[in-house]
């Protein structure tokens, strides 16, 4: 089988910014056909930013393609904030976004929590979604959380995993998420640096099944500003266990069982193992459930990254232009 390429690189036709309240504007920007399907993507993190690539996705002639950074993300103001920053002020974001579009209902891309988003999304206005897609869906529970952070995927990446803890005194490697918390809201930037390398190069050495540069880390306090504040907004989210109860979407996908959904999962998916994906896939009744051999995590991926163009493809085929 021949494996599918991203569409070519395309330049946005309109990019704005949109003020959400509590101090917070939003970048966004719209690409490919005015008139098509409305799609909007979902970046992951929390706290990554949407990127160029992500805009290839879709068939710039049949989507009217919507990316935005979500709060303290990428290019939206100001980088890195906490205050105000939570699943669902995104969630009330989104029905903004889509309103200032004049988008009547549109399709939700997202990955990993990318995808957490869109399934929050999703149940609380049903009403406004085409369809679904997801990859790697991490759905916030403890058991997810824990399987990272707490014993499970070290196993299978103690060197990495050395790295991690190394950054954090012996009495506080029992709950590592608190312990980076304290470090990531240091007013002393270079401790906020070095904890932001420790922790994203543990996320970045995992998300791949055969990874190029594995990452290293060198906690010597020359971190982007970005990069903090990726690290800031995911630990945040995960300290506050995302706002939701536990199992909570998971418990409300009934709520979507009229919504057509397509899932892909990475076999080999470290960062966010099958069995969530799996367990959304067996409660929902119009999901499409892709289990992708042989792949890991990242969108990247070849195998992953021919399916989710594949389920584009369908989509715009299946569904009408709004």
């Amino acid at each position: 089988m021949t494996l599918r390429k991203p569409y070519p690189p395309i330049d946005p036709y309109r990019m704005g910014r949109l003020d959400v309240g509590d101090g917070h504007e939003l970048y966004f920007e719209e690409c490919g056909n005015p008139a098509g399907l409305p799609v909007v993507f979902l970046h992951g993190g929390p706290g990554s930013g949407a990127s160029a690539p992500h805009r290839r996705l879709f068939d710039p002639q049949r989507y009217r393609i919507v990316i935005f950074d979500q709060r303290g993300c990428g290019r939206s103001l100001p980088l890195g904030a906490l205050e105000a920053n939570t699943t669902w002020h995104l969630v009330d974001d989104l029905e903004r976004l889509r309103r200032h579009l004049r988008i009547e209902r549109w399709l939700l891309f997202g990955g990993s929590w990318g995808a957490t988003l869109a399934l929050a999304y999703a149940e609380a206005h049903v009403d406004r979604v085409l369809g679904l897609i997801l990859r790697g869906i991490f759905s916030g529970r403890r058991a997810e959380l824990d399987w990272f952070y707490d014993g499970g995927a070290n196993r299978l990446f103690p060197d990495h995993w050395e790295n991690l803890v190394a950054q954090i005194s012996g009495d506080e490697q029992h709950d590592l998420v608190a312990a980076y918390r304290r470090r990531l809201t240091d007013p002393d930037r270079t401790v906020r640096a070095k904890a932001a390398q420790a922790w994203t190069a543990w996320e970045s050495a995992t998300v791949m099944v055969r990874a190029s540069n594995p990452a290293t880390t060198l906690a010597d306090g020359t971190a982007s500003d970005g990069q903090i504040a990726f690290a800031r907004i995911e630990n945040h989210f995960f300290f506050h266990d995302l706002w939701l109860e536990e199992g909570q979407l998971l418990r409300d996908a009934d709520r979507l069982a009229a919504v057509p959904a397509t899932i892909i999962q990475g076999r080999y998916d470290v960062v966010t193992p099958a069995i969530t994906s799996w367990q959304f896939a067996q409660a929902w009744p119009k999901a499409d459930y892709r289990l992708v051999e042989g792949a890991g995590h990242a969108f990247a991926e070849p195998a992953i990254l021919h399916e989710l163009l594949q389920a584009t493809d369908q989509f715009a085929a299946d569904l009408p232009e709004a």
